[in-house]
């Protein structure tokens, strides 16, 4: 019998959950879609107990697959997780006491404003931005709005956690509540060098630190299993931020290597040989952490990427948002001069600019709805190389490629452009849930399958590699003129 991985990835849209056996190769997978609720014009949530039900979903069907195959056994259980989105339920009942707030969110952009004279001190400790992003801001409002929800938490009758938390309580039937370092160092209440809970910070926002988890390594045991009969008594060993987790399934690469997640929003990482430096357009944070090691990185982040496209398709009225988009894009060979900037929900990396708002600019006589979805899928590599070339200067080391993962790889159309529009060669991952999979190689380490994250790099991997066809001036035109549209779009471009 063949020892597994229970790799559970939340996402924003999606649950996924892969089979992974010692060979570090996924043998099973399954999917359970989720729904993001919008109840007021920037307002972003998902429901805490949908997400559980997920989850519950995905394990049926590899627990079933197992039960018909007899080929093994699970011997762990790993959880990748969106990140940011915060959660808030009781301690006694695991009832949520509101809707996860998701990391997409932009309800504490007044909280924000209050908060700004913290700014640097708050960037120079946790090395994030103060931005609706972090999920501190979230639980700030929460504690502001919900009446009574500061004395409950006080009274060690309330937990906050991040995705990662609540799904640790509700596997362990609520003996756990903990979250790990990478998930932890998004909130922007973690101490980037100590790797703990900042007094200061928990102050800033007024946070009571009774409400929250214990930090634990992304790599060991989090508690055992109690709540899904055939996965009792299994271990919870790894738990990880998805867009870490990515980075490890790309086969945990040394600095000087750079990588994309590509989902309902975008996150450029790579690693440090050090504690990073702070620079004012990205962020500082932990990539994950095994025993007494801390390993750092830094990172861009993109609101909005794949889910521009699902934008578009319903600005559009498009019978399937994503998959239509996708099929009219493909009707024109460029967006002929129109440019989509999706900052709905503002812009995050390089710029961060809460307040500005999408626009479509460029448009003349014979613009077609073909080219505004051409347009979407352009805006999703143009945003990653304004991240990629704010990286590059902050590692001050060359990035000689991009390694590519997420479900928008897919798109053979966006990563050609991608390359072409970074003059760098694209590295498209073969498997399409890295993040579930890096999650499964961080658990293998806590069982001793492997001795260290440097044996990743030897587990399997094919990539495709997407090299630049176009003129470094034909590049450069077309960037340039992506520049002016978010100048136009941004609601201060000239403090930009």
């Amino acid at each position: 019998m063949q020892p597994f991985i229970l790799s559970v990835d939340q996402g924003t849209t999606n649950t996924k959950a892969l089979l992974v056996g010692a060979d570090g190769r996924p043998v099973f997978r399954a999917s359970s879609p989720l729904t993001l609720h919008h109840p007021r014009p920037g307002f972003v949530e998902q429901n805490p107990e949908a997400i559980w039900k997920s989850v519950e979903s995905v394990v049926a069907e590899c627990l079933a697959f197992l039960a018909q195959s007899r080929i093994g056994s699970i011997n762990g259980i790993s959880i990748s997780n969106q990140r940011e989105t915060a959660v808030a339920w009781e301690r006694a009942t695991g009832r949520p006491v509101a809707p996860a707030i998701s990391w997409q969110c932009r309800r504490s952009a007044a909280l924000c404003e209050k908060l700004q004279p913290y700014s640097d001190l708050l960037r120079a400790r946790s090395g994030l931005p103060l931005d609706p992003l972090v999920s501190a801001t979230k639980w700030a409002w929460m504690l502001q709005e919900i009446s009574g929800l500061v004395e409950r938490a006080i009274a060690k009758e309330i937990c906050f956690g991040t995705i990662d938390s609540w799904l640790i309580y509700r596997l362990t039937g609520g003996a756990t509540h903990a979250c790990d370092t990478s998930n932890a160092s998004r909130t922007a209440l973690l101490n980037l060098r100590e790797a703990t809970w900042d007094s200061e910070l928990l102050g800033i926002f007024e946070i009571p630190s009774q409400a929250l988890p214990e930090i634990k390594p992304s790599s060991g045991v989090f508690g055992i299993c109690t709540a899904i009969p055939g996965l009792h008594g299994t271990p919870i060993v790894s738990a990880i931020g998805d867009s870490h987790a990515a980075l490890l399934g790309h086969g945990a690469p040394g600095p000087g290597t750079i990588k994309a997640t590509y989902g309902t929003g975008s996150s450029l990482m790579t690693l440090t040989p050090s504690f990073p430096e702070s620079d004012a357009r990205l962020a500082s944070t932990v990539a994950w952490s095994a025993g007494d090691v801390v390993q750092f990185a830094i990172e861009g982040n993109i609101s909005m990427s794949g889910a521009a496209i699902g934008w578009v398709g319903k600005f559009l009225g498009l019978a399937d948002p994503v998959s239509d988009t996708l099929a009219l894009a493909e009707t024109v060979d460029d967006a002929s001069s129109v440019f989509f900037v999706p900052a709905m929900v503002g812009l995050a990396a390089p710029h961060w600019d809460t307040y500005a708002r999408g626009t479509i600019s460029g448009l003349n006589s014979n613009s077609t709805s073909a080219h505004l979805a051409r347009a979407a899928i352009e805006a999703i590599a143009f945003q990653v190389r304004d991240v990629f070339q704010a990286m590059e200067a902050a590692a001050k080391v060359p990035l000689p490629n991009l390694h590519a993962d997420g479900g928008a790889t897919r798109n053979d159309v966006l990563m050609q452009l991608q390359a072409d529009l970074l003059g760098r060669p694209v590295v498209r991952s073969a498997c399409e849930d890295l993040s579930a999979l890096g999650a499964s190689w961080l658990g293998g380490l806590a069982l001793g399958w492997w001795r260290s994250t440097a044996e990743f790099a030897s587990l399997p991997e094919q990539p495709t590699i997407f090299q630049p066809r176009i003129s470094t001036a034909a590049r450069e035109t077309r960037y340039d003129a992506w520049q002016t549209a978010i100048r136009r779009t941004l609601l201060h471009p000239e403090a930009q």
